[in-house]
């Protein structure tokens, strides 16, 4: 018999620049262990998964972590006062820190999650990456950090163009020339700040790994994929499994090195001379998640138990070919229904 929890999640904006939240619910949902009531935790009232029919069982709208960490975390304990949540599962990196860092107020309450600590957090940050592959003995490409605008004309001395243009949450383009890199640091830094971080660029293949680490160095999961094909945005809109032993060697020794607690995503490029560049390391379950699902390796499941203390035993096979692909649909739903979350904060 199958054990009744509730769990709440972010990331429930399933469009063109997916949230994990969907997929992360569909792997929850195809659990041999647990019969959930899953809770959306929505900051904003038009994010798909909100509406979509077997998704979420209630849908409650939470603050943007921008008001202020007290005020999500306070927002999530009076939805815990009325309805009762075992499990949280944030899925953004910019709303980790405030869920990290009240960590010990949840689990007091009686939330569980499983989270990195604040200082692995930082350790992978886009900010710090030339300093973890020092570190670590990995090979990353060149990056630096730029807080000024008239640090742009400065960056022909250090780099060759194209280079990448990066958020430091979300958000790569590739500029190439002085022009297009003050263009997207303008775009960049008005929707998630400074500092923004200017990246050599890697001609190559683009691989990615989804894992989860148990915060003891050993790693429960991990797939790896080729993205097949990929949106403006730079978002995989399809990919395939891979047989890489030397992808998931490198994932285990990152997992092992860092005792990396939660999901991870290792975002690499494979360059013509088959070396491997790690370009970010996500420290979260990533949008593409369901394929490692399809493949036989039920991550989302993986990460409650391990959330609720239960043993987990590594997974060590996947079905390499298989694949998946993204589309979109039109959702048909009531406005009266856009009108309740919107007046009353829950649906």
């Amino acid at each position: 018999m199958k054990t009744k929890i509730t769990i709440a999640l972010t990331g429930l904006n399933n469009t063109d620049n997916p949230g994990p939240g969907v997929p992360v619910i569909r792997g929850i949902r195809e659990s041999e262990t647990f019969d959930p009531r899953i809770i959306g935790l929505a900051y904003e009232n038009l994010e798909p998964g909100i509406y979509m029919e077997g998704v979420v069982d209630k849908t409650y709208q939470v603050p943007y972590p921008s008001e202020g960490s007290d005020v999500l975390i306070q927002r999530i304990l009076e939805i815990h006062a009325k309805d009762p949540i075992d499990v949280l599962i944030p899925n953004f990196d910019a709303e980790l820190y405030a869920f990290m860092r009240s960590q010990h107020i949840l689990e007091e309450a009686g939330i569980k999650t499983f989270l990195p600590t604040l200082e692995q957090f930082e350790e992978r940050h886009k900010t710090n990456l030339p300093d973890f592959g020092k570190k670590y003995g990995l090979e990353v490409p060149f990056s630096k950090v730029i807080t000024r605008v008239d640090e742009i004309e400065k960056l022909k001395d250090e780099f060759e163009y194209p280079v990448m243009v990066k958020g430091k949450f979300y958000d790569a383009y590739l500029a190439y020339n002085e022009e297009q890199v003050r263009m997207n640091y303008n775009k960049i830094s008005a929707k998630w700040g400074l500092p923004v971080i200017i990246q050599e660029f890697i001609k190559g293949t683009e691989v990615n790994v989804v894992a989860l680490g148990d915060g003891e160095g050993n790693t429960v999961g991990a797939v790896p994929m080729r993205k097949q094909f990929i949106t403006d945005k730079g978002k995989a809109w399809s990919g395939i499994t891979l047989d890489d032993p030397k992808l998931l060697d490198l994932t285990h020794r990152i997992i092992s090195a860092m005792k990396w607690k939660g999901g991870m995503e290792v975002e690499l490029v494979k360059s013509s001379k088959n070396e491997l560049f790690i370009i970010e390391i996500n420290p979260r379950i990533p949008a593409w998640v369901y394929l490692a699902v399809g493949a036989g390796q039920n991550l989302p499941e993986a990460l409650v138990k391990l959330a609720l203390g239960m043993e987990v035993k590594p997974m060590d096979t996947y079905e390499v070919g298989k694949m998946f692909i993204r589309y979109s649909y039109d959702l048909i739903t009531n406005l009266k229904e856009f009108e309740e979350l919107s007046t009353r904060g829950e649906l």
